[in-house]
């Protein structure tokens, strides 16, 4: 199978593979932590800045890794990313870092970047590594800015705490609830299935 273009290899990221949309990928913080559009981003940047990194890092050292230890080996480099995102908020912006609380920690098991790893860092070079690693990042982002900007806008009534809905309008509480994350998100994936659809008639 021929090796897609730099350019395709990045923008897979955005749509076809999009980790959110598309894969239902790293759930648990897609639904968490996106009652805000400043969180959605705090964690997409966080989780871009593992991804990116431990996939330089294991693309590099693939053949230095036994296979027999991988996934081991793996998580122990991720670990040691997260820990260092996880220090560097609590040190530089201590209220976004309580306000996602243990999500930050849990980066180590995001089914995104051990996923990526696997089927991707551990097979590729590092420059086609890096490119699908920002691909990724950049999908992941848009889709917690896009599901957060609705919660938020809804569920309070601003935008990055900023208001930007007049005095007529009443907050949604829930959309800044659980089952808010929920209802955002199921209605995303259907209008992402049905672009999909669409598109694969206007091919046909």
């Amino acid at each position: 199978m021929p090796s897609k273009s730099v350019g395709a290899e990045y923008i897979k990221g955005l749509w076809e593979e999009n980790p959110v949309f598309r894969q239902l990928l790293g759930m648990c913080p897609t639904l968490a932590v996106t009652n805000a559009v400043i969180n959605g981003i705090a964690m997409g940047l966080a989780t871009s800045f593992v991804l990116i990194l431990s996939s330089l890092v294991v693309s590099a050292l693939k053949k230095l890794i036994p296979s027999q230890v991988r996934i081991a080996s793996y998580i122990v480099i991720i670990a040691t990313f997260v820990t260092i995102a996880d220090r560097f908020m609590a040190a530089f912006f201590p209220p976004i870092s309580k306000s996602l609380g243990p999500y930050i920690p849990l980066i180590v098991v995001n089914c995104i970047i051990l996923g990526r790893q696997e089927a991707f860092s551990s097979k590729n070079s590092v420059g086609r590594s890096l490119i699908d690693a920002l691909g990724m990042s950049t999908g992941f982002i848009l889709a917690l800015l896009v599901l957060s900007s609705i919660r938020e806008i809804l569920g309070m009534g601003t935008f990055l705490g900023h208001q930007v809905m007049g005095a007529w309008f009443k907050p949604w509480i829930i959309m800044i609830l659980p089952a808010g994350a929920f209802i955002t998100l199921g209605i995303l994936l259907a209008v992402a299935l049905v672009i999909e659809s669409k598109t694969k008639t206007r091919k046909n």
